[in-house]
């Protein structure tokens, strides 16, 4: 008698794990194409962080041969003038 009513339980089980099952599968297969496209999506990012540090470096050195330099005995005369205050008392 259990044998009896335990092969129709064991079916139902059955039923819902292929459901299951055949849900997983669709899942991985929409993660697997979701992780293609990032993928894709990455490569794409780190060329163009790439162009991007190139050109960074480009422009620094460009910036560096348009700065004047400044002279050294600017600073110079700035600390003389200071110390060559008279004092007040």
């Amino acid at each position: 008698m259990a044998l009896v009513l335990s092969l129709p339980l064991a079916a139902c089980k059955d039923t819902k794990t292929l459901q299951e099952n055949d849900q997983l599968k669709a899942q991985v297969l929409q993660l697997q194409k979701e992780n293609g496209q990032l993928g894709n999506e990455l490569e794409t990012v780190t060329a163009a962080r790439d162009a991007l540090t190139k050109e960074n470096a480009a422009l620094k050195t460009a910036a560096k041969s348009r700065k004047p330099k400044r002279a050294a005995t600017r600073t110079a005369r700035a600390k003389s003038r200071r110390s060559s205050k008279p004092k007040q008392s």
